[in-house]
């Protein structure tokens, strides 16, 4: 699910990257922001796991 952008926030994360900033660059920048904001989301709305739980899945060990 997309979140709704803001110009203002757009604009605030383009003025934050170098000048000799690469498209592909912003697009990274972009797509770190979208992920933060829905990780947040999703911990709001209860939907996270333990990493206990995680690591039992995989057999990692703590």
């Amino acid at each position: 699910m997309a979140t709704l952008m803001e110009k203002k926030e757009a604009h605030r994360l383009i003025n934050r990257i170098p000048p000799e900033a690469t498209w592909d660059d912003l697009m990274h920048e972009i797509y770190v922001r979208e992920a933060i904001e829905r990780g947040l989301a999703d911990s709001k709305a209860g939907r996270t796991k333990d990493v206990k739980e995680i690591r039992a899945k995989y057999g990692l060990q703590e």
